[in-house]
This record gives structure tokens, sequence and C-alpha cells, in this order.
């Protein structure tokens, strides 16, 4: 039966083509994966998946393997800390719901004078790290890696697709940052693929992923990888494995993307609740209560906008990322978690 439902998310892939033979190639491997599947052994993946990730580092490709980038490779080097504030900055104001400020044609929300925040759905994008700890500071930083539109496009539709839950997205974006090629994802995760991108994004997700590597390449890759690397290469690769399984649940994908015990002690220089300069030249800060919950806080100076008009908040666009390099970075979205729309702005916003 297990083949009978990989056919429905195959089905719906194909019907959204407009071109065929544009895509025939990634259609063809949708197939050979459905074909393969019938077969399917070792907990649901196949043989022929492991045999997938031996052949990416026979004839001695293992460093050519070990050297690819991760799908995001943002990290605490790529923020720029020039201009940022101390906690206490606007400390004693009061601010008003982000949310309701108006929104932007092209997703986010256009930017008024002011103190806001909003707390909103975040996604973790560092498998093999800790989640959010007591005292982590958390500054803003660019998207980058070779998965970076493809990411950011998933963030903005799942805007407009209100019935992909929270889970199925997060489960998506470990696929990709695990670098879990589109022909080996497991049904229920190409269904959330093909609903949240285009047939022509859906290609995006192909290029610079890796096949499930078996335990003796691991251990191999392993022992010529930094101890702080270790376990990230490792939870991709048994992310991998479960994305291919089609049966696996998103607890125990957490399990994998989420490191258990004490996280490194904070770096005293990047406090919880330091402020970033934003390169549009407003302030922002973050406060995660988990890798799925955050809440941004933003403050646009009054004299900012007589010189820079149309200034716009798009959350997908940004990383809230830690000082602590055993922390995850975290994607942030424009989607508030329980908004109260019954409110009314204080502030007198002419966007």
């Amino acid at each position: 039966m297990k083949h009978k439902k990989l056919l429905l998310p195959t089905l719906i892939f194909l019907l959204s083509l407009k071109n065929f033979k544009k895509h025939l190639i990634i259609c063809l491997g949708i197939c050979l994966f459905c074909s393969t599947a019938v077969q399917a052994q070792f907990g649901g993946f196949g043989k022929a998946i492991l045999d997938k990730g031996a052949d990416m580092v026979s004839g001695g490709s293992l460093n050519k393997l070990l050297k690819q980038p991760q799908a995001i490779t943002t990290s605490f080097n790529d923020v720029n800390k020039a201009g940022s504030k101390p906690p206490s900055f606007m400390e004693g104001q009061v601010a008003e719901p982000l949310y309701l400020l108006p929104k932007a044609p092209g997703g986010g929300f256009k930017l008024c004078a002011g103190f806001y925040e909003m707390t909103s759905k975040s996604y973790c994008l560092h498998a093999g790290t800790r989640g959010p700890s007591t005292g982590d500071g958390y500054m803003l930083a660019p998207v980058l890696g070779p998965k970076r539109d493809v990411v950011i496009l998933i963030l903005k539709h799942a805007e407009t697709h209100p019935e992909v839950d929270q889970h199925s997205i997060q489960i998506l974006l470990w696929s990709i940052i695990a670098r879990t090629r589109f022909v080996d994802m497991g049904s229920d995760i190409k269904l959330t693929a093909t609903r949240l991108l285009s047939a022509n994004e859906l290609l995006m997700l192909e290029g610079g992923a890796l096949g499930v590597l078996p335990a003796s390449v691991m251990d191999k890759a392993k022992s010529q990888l930094p101890p702080a690397v270790q376990s990230v290469f490792e939870a991709e690769n048994n992310i991998r494995r479960l994305a291919a399984s089609g049966n696996s649940s998103y607890e125990e994908m957490e399990k994998y993307a989420m490191l258990a015990g004490l996280a490194p002690a904070p770096d005293p220089a990047v406090p919880s609740g330091i402020w970033s300069l934003h390169p549009d030249g407003y302030y922002i800060r973050f406060y995660p209560h988990s890798y799925s919950k955050t809440t941004v806080q933003i403050y646009v100076p009054k004299e900012l906008l007589s010189t820079k008009p149309g200034l716009v908040y798009d959350g997908p666009n940004g990383i809230a990322c830690p000082a602590n390099v055993g922390s995850q970075r975290l994607a942030q979205t424009n989607e508030p978690l329980n908004p109260d729309y019954n409110q009314k702005l204080k502030t007198i916003c002419n966007q």
C-alpha cells in the first residue's frame, strides 16, 4: 500500500507542470523513486538509496563530498555588529503590534515610525544543534547558501497556505538543510513541497544534494571532520534517512535535528536582547521562546523615514543568528501567532 500512497504527490507534481519536456529529468527521477519504493528495505528507504550515498564517495570522492557547502551557510561571522545597541535601548517603552501595520505587496509590513513587536512562527535552520537557551544573544544575519532562494520562497508562500501546518513545513526545511534530494523525499514531504512551490521552483530542490551515507562512509567522513562539525554532519545524514523512509514522524526527525543536553555558555559580549542595526537603518532584536516561536521587536526612528520612505520588514529575508555556535539559527516569518486584530494602532501611520 505504501507505493500507492507515493503516487498522490507524484501525480500532483506532474499535473502542475506546464512544460513536461522541460522537466522530464525530474519527472523520471520521481517515477524511479516510486518504483524502488515498492521493494523498500532497511526501514523503508531501500538499499538503492544507500547505494547512491556510497557511490558519491567511491573513487576517492570523499574529500569532494566533505567540501560541499551546507544548504544554508549563515553563521555569526555573517552578522554585522556595527551600530548595535544594548538590551536597555528602548527600555520602558511600550511596543505596538507589528502585524497591525499595512501589508506590503511583495510580503512583509510597511514600517512607520515607532516601536513594534510581533510573536511569530520561526523555523530551525541548523540541524544537530541545540534549541535557544536562556541568555543566548541573537542578532540579525542574512540568509546565505545554495538553498537560500528556495527556503525564502517556502517561508513566504506559507503565508498564503494556512492549510499546511508548521510541523510539515519544518520537516520540509529540515530535509532541505540536510541536503536531501527531492526524488529521495518521502511522499508526505513531496506533497508539502508541491503545495508551497511551483513546478519551476521545485527544480531548485535538486542541486547540491546528497544520498544517504552508509555507516562505514559516515565513520570515515567523521574522522576527517572537526568535533564541532561531526554532530551536524551525522544529524543531516539521519534526517536524509528519515526523509527518504516515507513514514517518519515529526518527533523522530526532531530528535536528530535538536541535540539534547546543555548548550555551551552564552557569549557575554552578545547578551540576550541585543539590538541589531538593520541595513535599512532601523533597529531589530529577537527573543526566541523556542525554535518554532520568536518575538521580534523593531524600532523605526522618525527621522529615518524622511530619508528612506517605503521601508518594509519582511521576516523571511533575515535569520535570527545566535552568537552561541551550539544553538540554532532561526528563520523568521511574517506569520503572527495568536494575533488580536481588534486592537488599534496608536501611532499615526501614513503608509
